[in-house]
């Protein structure tokens, strides 16, 4: 059971930026809600988005936190990043 569109329309990402969310679908079929601005995961049950920051696989830098930048002083300026040696 997959979420309609006019629900994905009004969904939010729960952390303090409320960035909208884009529906993915894994290898496995399973499907996810990811933040546009963080790229945190969130699961989807039986056609319910499960919006709880506990459920939530948080992105690259963390939930609410832009995944453009890194964290760290001088590190990569998109999600990709760079390499880790």
């Amino acid at each position: 059971m997959s979420i309609s569109a006019d629900l994905l329309s009004i969904l939010a990402c729960p952390s303090a930026d409320h960035a909208p969310l884009r529906l993915e679908t894994s290898g496995g079929g399973a499907e996810q809600l990811v933040c546009t601005f963080c790229l945190s995961r969130f699961p989807v049950s039986d056609g319910i988005a499960v919006l709880l920051a506990d459920e939530a696989v948080p992105g690259p830098n963390g939930l609410g936190n832009a995944a453009g930048t890194s964290a760290a002083a001088g590190g990569p300026a998109t999600a990709e990043g760079a390499d880790a040696g």
